[in-house]
């Protein structure tokens, strides 16, 4: 059964950074490829970033060349490094994983999901 637990989220201030993690159990992670996605209240989900199983990333444009999506198959986990952080990043934070759904930035293609950790950025 899979299962992702996501954590690192926190408060902080506008220009802050976060690295939020996911570990993933329950399926060969090497195998999977991964989103992170954010929501808030009353919003669809958002893609933030993917990443596949050779590596290769794609991001939404809201987030390019600030957030870095990494994974270490060794320790199964998934990582979103945030920086320069704005009030608008604020959202509960999830990963997604998936066999087929690769660098794919909306929700619906993803069939295993985390809990989310939350994320808030004050100005």
């Amino acid at each position: 059964q899979v299962r992702l637990v996501e954590s690192g989220g926190g408060s902080v201030q506008a220009g802050g950074s976060l690295r939020l993690s996911c570990a993933a159990s329950g399926y060969s992670f090497g195998r999977y490829c991964m989103g992170w996605f954010r929501q808030t209240p009353g919003k669809a989900r958002e893609g933030v970033g993917a990443i596949d199983t050779g590596g290769r990333t794609t991001y939404a444009d809201s987030v390019k060349g600030r957030f870095t999506i990494s994974k270490d198959n060794a320790k199964n986990t998934l990582y979103l490094e945030m920086n320069n952080l704005k009030p608008e990043d604020s959202a509960k934070y999830l990963c997604a994983a998936d066999p087929a759904s690769c660098l794919q930035l909306v929700h619906w293609t993803y069939n295993n999901w985390g809990q989310g950790t939350q994320v808030t950025v004050s100005s």
